[in-house]
């Protein structure tokens, strides 16, 4: 009975090891336990029939079925293979009208890592950057991409942790060398491109702003939208840098649909989701840079449940890699001293309205995750639903307004039994 218990113990420590070696390598190498992404894991380790139900509840049914695969060119799958960089592709598809065609767009998002380490000089990180993310939209194009959305701060390492101002380096005018870069791309490719980088504005004061452009097929800036939250949290000291956007929510309608753009942190407060909606927005991309001890369990909820509530699509973008830099830093928490954020995690994916989302990219790769959407399946959800005509928005508005007055009280009703002193 000794032994017994004994080989029971040992068991369970071999087991507790290999658990601790399992999140050693997902900490190490960004995988988890070897595999690219959680749909990879559960494919490899779950019978067929299993893997497809499990599928089912996670990702959800589009129109009833599971996504179907796009097929892409091999010239696109050869890049991919030789660059090494993640590439998928899904088919949203949406209820056939009588009095409306389909109206199908193609759309992408682009995750990567920095190219160069931090302490290389400044001019060579952005060029690096520009080559390798060249080839990426090249292969966007070539797959026949009308909307492409890049990650946040795309030009330049998430620097804002360090607090350190000679970051504002990387920050550049609306029409600075990114755009231009991005310009030609989106001329060469008839799309849309959205590039979110660290704005300088030059006419007034050189304030410094988290601003994404909108690019058109035709290579014009259609306009620009400034991020309207910025994150106080752990490591994420960014107000250090920029504040809270003043363009409001702005919808741009380009050639190929109405998209909006919220960028990063506004992903958890869903009155920015909801503005988007209101303004007609038919595809809301949420560029992002953001790190696995953080917001990983959050990160396949927000988005897909602001699709479901604003009845639009939405791609979500996270870069990927543990950026180092020189200088370590605190995160105000008492504990020791760091050089780097965490690991960024990938995982971009899309959402659609129908609670229906694709795969998520690799968490260590770069990569490039391609659409097609029929923006019919907005309107027919909302049909469906009805959210936005039993919304009752003259109620919030109410409340709102009632809350920003400092004379503000909570309605709260108080049960008249819950004070009172016992006989």
């Amino acid at each position: 009975m000794e032994k017994t218990h004994e080989t029971e113990r040992d068991n369970g420590v071999a087991a507790v090891t290999e658990q601790q070696q399992q999140q050693q390598q997902t900490f190490k190498d960004g995988s988890i336990c070897g595999y690219d992404s959680l749909h990879s894991l559960l494919s490899a380790n779950l019978k067929p029939h299993i893997f497809q139900e499990v599928s089912r509840l996670l990702l959800g049914l589009n129109c009833g079925k599971a996504l179907e695969l796009i097929s892409l060119p091999e010239s696109v799958k050869a890049l991919s293979s030789e660059h090494d960089f993640d590439l998928q592709a899904f088919r949203f598809c949406a209820d056939k009208e009588i009095l409306r065609e389909p109206r199908v767009v193609r759309v992408g998002l682009i995750q990567n890592s920095i190219a160069l380490p931090t302490t290389a000089h400044f001019s060579e990180q952005k060029r690096a950057i520009f080559q390798k993310l060249k080839l990426i939209i090249d292969a966007a194009g070539a797959s026949g991409v009308n909307i492409l959305c890049l990650q946040e701060a795309w030009t330049m390492p998430f620097a804002f942790c360090t607090r350190e101002k000679r970051w504002c380096e990387f920050a550049e005018p609306i029409n600075g060398e990114s755009t231009q870069f991005i310009q030609e791309l989106a001329q060469k490719h008839n799309m849309v491109i959205i590039s979110p980088i660290l704005e300088r504005d030059v006419h007034h004061g050189d304030t410094i702003w988290n601003t994404a452009v909108i690019i058109g097929n035709h290579g014009n800036v259609i306009g620009k939208h400034r991020k309207n939250h910025i994150p106080r949290v752990g490591d994420f000291n960014e107000s250090t840098y920029y504040m809270e956007g003043d363009t409001g929510h702005p919808v741009f309608e380009t050639a190929y649909g109405k998209i909006a753009i919220n960028i990063c942190y506004g992903r958890h407060h869903p009155l920015n989701w909801l503005a988007f909606g209101l303004n007609g927005a038919e595809i809301v991309f949420n560029p992002s840079a953001t790190v696995g001890e953080l917001s990983e369990p959050m990160w396949p909820i927000e988005a897909r449940n602001a699709a479901i509530a604003n009845s639009y699509f939405v791609g979500s973008i996270n870069r990927v890699g543990t950026e180092t830099f020189p200088n370590p830093f605190t995160s105000g928490d008492g504990k020791p001293q760091h050089a780097d954020f965490g690991h960024f995690y990938g995982s971009s994916h899309f959402s659609a309205p129908d609670a229906s989302c694709t795969p998520s990219l690799s968490r260590h790769k770069d990569g490039l995750l391609i659409s097609d959407m029929d923006l019919n399946l907005c309107r027919q959800l909302k049909d469906k639903w009805g959210f936005r005509m039993t919304a009752r928005y003259e109620l919030y508005a109410e409340m709102l307004s009632r809350y920003l007055k400092p004379d503000f009280e909570p309605q709260v009703i108080s049960d008249p039994l819950l004070h009172k002193k016992p006989s």
